[in-house]
């Protein structure tokens, strides 16, 4: 996937069944730069991006046949580095709060000005290009750790002289320490001892955020802001965050830690207790 800042090498689908607003969106992001490419419903868009990768999906959410919904949901199981930013001219909180939950970037009413369909794209392609990055550090530490357990001799991991080990050969990879835990970045994963945990994207980046700023309380909007790239009122953010806080919780329960290492100040946000080291 692409994911230069320059807006010549950025490629944006636009979804939506009336043709007027696909124009006007379309032209909106060309003039700044952006490759559009079209589809009038969410079957045309699958088919799309079964040829081409695109960084931002722009999709109304009321569509004849596939939902836009619909069509987020397909996106997140068959290409989940893609962003996807919802249009509706039917708002509701609750289909704002599900669709982020899903993992939308961004939700516009319609009809948006081009300045805020331009901005919302942008912070959009930011956040591809985070995810971009974090791809590649685990490529990165995956081929290290390849060769790190590959032996001087040229054998595959866990073989000597063409025979098989007992076990496999364990190789040092990057690792940070809080408390009990022992943090893989790159891999989404935790680990307890001998349990390993893995988390969501969201999930470890939330974590990692939160041992970051250790000592404070972190607004639910900030979390938002810095964990999922966009903004939105504290009000909205509570209810963002929350399934995402108590899936860390149940996890950590799971490992036989205790769930409140991640403390809920009420009305204010979420700060990471000091853990005991076991």
């Amino acid at each position: 996937m692409q994911t230069a800042s320059d807006p010549e090498l950025s490629h944006i689908l636009v979804v939506d069944d009336e043709g007027a607003i696909r124009y006007s969106i379309g032209k909106a992001l060309q003039r700044v730069g952006y490759h559009v490419t079209e589809a009038a419903s969410g079957e045309e868009a699958l088919q799309l991006m079964a040829d081409q990768d695109f960084e931002v999906v722009l999709t109304d959410i009321r569509m004849p046949g596939l939902s836009g919904v619909d069509l987020l949901a397909k996106i997140k199981e068959k290409a989940p580095d893609s962003i996807v930013i919802l249009m509706t001219g039917y708002a509701s909180l609750g289909t704002a709060v599900e669709s982020l939950r899903m993992g939308a970037h961004d939700y516009l009413i319609k009809p948006s000005s081009n300045q805020d369909i331009r901005q919302s794209v942008a912070r959009g392609l930011e956040r591809a290009r985070n995810l971009h990055r974090r791809r590649l550090l685990l490529d990165a530490i995956q081929h290290n750790v390849r060769e790190l357990t590959t032996g001087l001799d040229g054998n595959a991991p866990g073989k000597a002289n063409g025979i098989q080990s007992p076990g496999p050969v364990q190789a040092p990879v990057t690792a940070m320490t809080l408390g009990p835990l022992t943090i893989y970045p790159g891999r989404y994963l935790i680990q307890v001892g001998d349990t390993q945990l893995g988390l969501t994207p969201t999930e470890f980046d939330m974590l990692l955020y939160l041992a970051a700023h250790r000592g404070r309380v972190v607004p639910c909007y900030e979390l938002v802001r810095e964990v999922r790239g966009y903004t939105v009122e504290e009000s909205e953010a509570r209810e963002v965050i929350r399934p995402h806080i108590s899936n860390l919780r149940r996890k950590l329960e799971q490992a036989g830690q205790d769930p409140d290492l991640i403390v809920n100040v009420r009305g204010i946000g979420y700060r990471l207790a000091e853990p005991a080291n076991s």
